[in-house]
């Protein structure tokens, strides 16, 4: 049996602190503002048109009748600014006056016609809006096919999306899923569609498509959350690639077991990385740009050629590091490497170039 090590605090504990009480999904948008700012915005505005009409009929308050006792004060050029904008018109304050009339067809008519189109659009605004975003959501869903979906978007999970997308990876194709509504709303800035929510749930992991994903990277900050994630992305989806980051080592064997694919230990990753810096400055420094990819020297996985078929490894154009068999993963040294095989998948250290379809990144920085 194995025991999880707990390190440290996760972002996948932060829900009650951040106050999240539904998981959500938000698509990258451009700025809009909320429809309660913009309801707030518009009345605001409505407001202003009303009392522009009060002073209009105060100032000429002379012009006008009242049915009830012959004279007009504020409070009936209040109640006749709301009763014209409005559309009642109960007819009891009426203008008599030539100054009076010209001023309500040249003045108050356009007021009251602004006054509709501010309340009419108001509604329509906002309907529309919750319309276009329920109809973007459900072609985003619609359309949406062998992604990636990435599990906690801090640092491990940044670094390991930047070098997907060096590879040719589109924003489009990439979900986020994080507990925290600011971290979602930074990738939204980004250009990545978020999920806000606990990625231990399966609900909320359906909400991403996971179960329609191609590779799910889980970056969590506690090696106890990747393992319940991982548990959880491998029985919604039993056919897509899991690569998952532990922090001790002692834990990558129960990831393993989870049913991740590939399993890369953050801590111990970075001490060799430290270590060999120690040791040699300049093989730290090759190492660091054999995981970054885009520039210098990458570290890719591709299939042979045929015109490498029964060749050696040495024989290759590309520097071979290891030759993938089956399950087998076999140095360039081992006398059974070669020849090489048509079903063989080559490890090679390659130049970077921009891409043109994206290979296989075995690794990704921390």
């Amino acid at each position: 049996m194995f025991h999880v090590k707990l390190h440290g605090s996760d972002a996948m504990a932060r829900g009650a602190d951040e106050k999240l009480v539904s998981r959500r999904i938000k698509l990258p948008k451009r700025v809009v503002e909320k429809p309660l700012r913009q309801v707030t915005r518009r009345l605001m505005m409505a407001l202003f048109v009303m009392c522009l009409t009060v002073l209009i009929v105060w100032i000429d308050r002379d012009g006008y009748h009242d049915n009830a006792n012959d004279k007009v004060d504020f409070l009936d050029c209040v109640y006749y600014a709301t009763v014209t904008l409005s559309t009642t018109g109960y007819g009891d304050i009426v203008p008599y006056s030539d100054s009076a009339r010209l001023a309500n067809v040249l003045l108050i008519t356009p007021l009251r016609v602004l006054f509709l189109i501010i309340l009419v659009g108001t509604t329509l605004e906002v309907l529309t809006d919750r319309t276009r975003e329920e109809w973007r959501l459900s072609r985003w869903r619609k359309n949406l096919r062998d992604h990636t979906v990435v599990v906690g978007f801090g640092t491990k999970g940044r670094s390991a999306l930047q070098t997907l997308l060096a590879t040719g990876l589109h924003r489009d194709q990439v979900v986020i899923v994080d507990p925290s509504a600011k971290v979602i709303d930074i990738a939204n800035s980004e250009g990545f569609t978020g999920v806000v929510g606990d990625a231990t749930r399966s609900e909320v992991l359906l909400r991403a498509e996971l179960q329609k994903a191609r590779q799910i990277v889980i970056a969590t900050q506690r090696d106890d959350t990747a393992v319940l994630v991982t548990l959880t992305a491998r029985q919604l989806n039993r056919g897509a690639k899991i690569v998952a980051a532990v922090r001790e080592e002692e834990n990558a064997p129960l990831l393993r077991q989870s049913g991740a694919d590939a399993v890369i230990t953050s801590a111990s990753a970075a001490g060799r990385l430290l270590g060999l810096s120690v040791l040699s400055p300049s093989a730290g420094t090759v190492m660091e740009d054999l995981i970054q990819q885009g520039s210098g020297l990458d570290l890719i996985e591709r299939p042979v050629r045929k015109a490498e078929v029964g060749k050696s490894v040495r024989d290759t154009d590309d520097l071979v590091v290891s030759v993938l068999r089956g399950h087998r993963l076999l140095p360039y040294d081992d006398p059974h490497a070669s020849p090489l095989q048509l079903t063989d998948r080559l490890i090679t250290i390659v130049r970077a170039v921009p891409p043109t379809s994206p290979p296989v990144v075995l690794g990704s920085a921390e």
